[in-house]
Formats: C-alpha cells, structure tokens, sequence
C-alpha cells in the first residue's frame, strides 16, 4: 500500500546532495550571565540601596520585588510581610494569588 519512492524531477536529481552535519551549540558568555542563582537570605531592611529600589516602584508586588531584587519568589513574600509588619509598607489590594502592597513615606 505505501507504493514506494516517489520518482524525482530532473532538477532535483541534478542538485549535489548536502549530508546532513551536526549541529554544533557554541557556549554563550550572555547565556551564563543572566542565568546566576537566585539568593537564598533575605535582603537588608536597613540597606538603603535596597530601600532606593523599592522607592522607585508605584506598586509593589512579590513578583516585582522578586525580579528587582534578584531573589526567589517565596522570599519576596517573606520580605514583603515582614515590611508590613514593621509598618513600611501598606497592604492595598489583592486576592489570593497576589497581593498589591504600597510604600508609606
């Protein structure tokens, strides 16, 4: 039932054929770069570079907080509630999966 192979043109028989050559991934110095582990400890409340940043975002989230400050997703929460509970930040908005919160001066 499959028929067999099916017969070329004369334009194709004529073309030299390409063997097929792997594929070679060269190493990226960008590629390791911008995949460096995330930290582990929470950041200093103290800190005011750490402060500075937080004070440039309208709207903070624990993605965000997580994204500028280069650490996992878990700890931004953490970090975040531990601000709240120091009344540096205000809880504004959100529902269960995320939570909106704003800097107070």
């Amino acid at each position: 039932m499959g028929g067999g192979k099916k017969k070329q043109s004369l334009k194709q028989m004529t073309k030299p054929k390409k063997t097929k050559e792997p594929k070679r991934k060269e190493p990226k110095a960008d590629a390791s770069q911008s995949s460096k582990p995330l930290g582990l400890t929470m950041p200093d409340i103290n800190n005011k570079k750490v402060m500075g940043t937080l004070k440039g975002m309208k709207a903070l989230t624990p993605s965000t907080v997580a994204s500028r400050l280069n650490i996992r997703l878990s700890l931004a929460n953490a970090f975040l509630k531990e601000l709240e509970k120091r009344k540096m930040v205000e809880y504004v908005s959100g529902g269960k999966n995320l939570k909106i919160y704003k800097l107070l001066a």
